[in-house]
């Protein structure tokens, strides 16, 4: 296995991980979590 080979898997790998996070924020499920952690900075203690 040579250099060439770990990089075109490494590339691979990451495309894979950059897709799955994109699913997982793009989700319906995840909406209202999201809005809730965007408007922690404005809520007083």
């Amino acid at each position: 296995m040579d250099i060439t080979t770990l990089r075109i898997a490494a590339t691979i790998i990451s495309f894979i991980v950059f897709v799955g996070i994109l699913i997982w924020v793009w989700r319906n499920r995840n909406t209202s979590d999201f809005k809730e952690a965007a408007n922690l900075p404005f809520k007083e203690d």
